[in-house]
């Protein structure tokens, strides 16, 4: 029998709060810190995934660029197509083995069929790797005209439970049941993750958005860790708010939340870091990253769009801003700079971007005046 645990719970006009045992041991959720080492040539390992449809015609704009700027890295080119074993469908042993070794990856869109019995290869990917937070970050772009000009927030959505454990039955004919799973490791492991974050980024508040009005047990516990986490960071400022509200103020006015870190679980991450995206312009100029204890991956979050695939339309600068978390998270911090300096010019001047960023350049003419900003 499980021993019980104090819960967060939520009335209609105040949070309780609930003390924890003394005697509960938490963990330190050690993150992954980069752990490569460069090569005889002086360069670094890094796993590249590039994905379906758009993904390989992005990933060799990033490729490209990355050769102009001079950036000391090594591209291992590896597929996750699944492969039958012992009965189950699998990453390859090979991508396993790239990404574990090289401890950090750039991935391209996955595309996932639906309603057919598929598991997400984003989701197998998560889970194969434990990368338990995902952080988005949503920033406007200057000279890029939204209804916004001043986002600039953090997201971080706890990433290998909640909605999305993928534990469903049929009850009855007719009756589905899907189950919420929340623990305390895993609530206790992001809330870190985002104070440790806030503090090295220099934000001052942590928010931790969630439903706890209507989910007391689960997302109760959700909050019982954050509170918990929050008392070791005394300079950073913590605060808790529900989903609807934050969704709601956010969209009417961005700007109080540009000092601050959100953290989430799973689904509420999902919602409300694509809604930001919309924010800047779209997930075509939003980075992600997945992190982990042993490794971290950095992707597009947008689709395969395979309708446009090998048309030469696609936009790589989701992919290409997500490469430079990658690097920052590696320690490369200059590279990072100057090319989403490069990028970042390039959009302003307006006179070679995709079509979905209101202009009539081709990929290659897009990454190729990127290019020209770093020779």
């Amino acid at each position: 029998m499980l021993a019980s645990r104090p819960f967060a719970s939520v009335s209609r006009s105040a949070v309780f709060r609930h003390a924890l045992p003394a005697t509960r041991k938490y963990a330190t959720a050690p993150t992954a810190t980069f752990a490569g080492q460069k090569g005889s040539d002086g360069k670094y390992t890094v796993t590249l995934i590039p994905g379906d449809g758009i993904g390989p015609e992005i990933s060799e704009s990033i490729k490209d660029i990355y050769s102009t700027a001079g950036v000391p890295i090594r591209w291992e080119e590896v597929s996750v197509t699944p492969v039958l074993k012992g009965g189950k469908t699998v990453i390859p042993d090979a991508a396993i083995h790239s990404v574990k070794k090289n401890t950090v990856a750039l991935k391209g869109p996955l595309a996932t069929p639906i309603g057919k019995g598929h598991v997400s290869l984003n989701l197998t990917l998560r889970r194969t790797f434990n990368l338990f937070a995902n952080v988005r970050p949503c920033v406007s772009i200057k000279g890029f005209k939204t209804p916004y000009d001043d986002v600039d927030t953090v997201l971080i959505r706890e990433n290998t439970e909640g909605e999305y454990s993928g534990i469903e039955h049929e009850v009855v004919d007719g009756v589905v049941q899907s189950i919420k799973l929340i623990t305390w490791d895993a609530s206790e492991r992001v809330a870190r993750y985002a104070f440790n974050y806030a503090k090295s980024s220099n934000r001052r508040k942590v928010t931790a958005v969630h439903k706890a009005n209507i989910m007391k047990m689960s997302d109760g516990m959700f909050l019982s860790a954050c509170r918990q986490v929050s008392k070791e960071f005394p300079d950073i400022s913590y605060d808790e708010d529900l989903l609807d509200r934050v969704c709601l103020q956010i969209t009417t006015n961005p700007r109080p939340y540009s000092d601050r870190v959100m953290v989430m679980p799973n689904l509420y991450g999902d919602i409300l870091s694509d809604m930001c995206a919309g924010l800047i312009g779209g997930l075509g100029l939003t980075p992600s990253g997945n992190i982990g204890r042993d490794a971290s991956i950095f992707e597009a979050v947008h689709g395969s769009a395979p309708d446009i695939a090998g048309k030469g339309l696609a936009n790589p600068t989701a992919l290409l801003l997500s490469s430079l978390m990658m690097l920052r998270h590696m320690g490369l911090y200059d590279f990072a700079e100057r090319i989403e300096k490069a990028a970042l010019d390039t959009i302003a001047e307006g006179k070679a971007i995709t079509g979905d960023l209101g202009g009539k350049a081709s990929t290659k003419e897009y990454t190729t005046a990127i290019m020209s900003k770093l020779q």
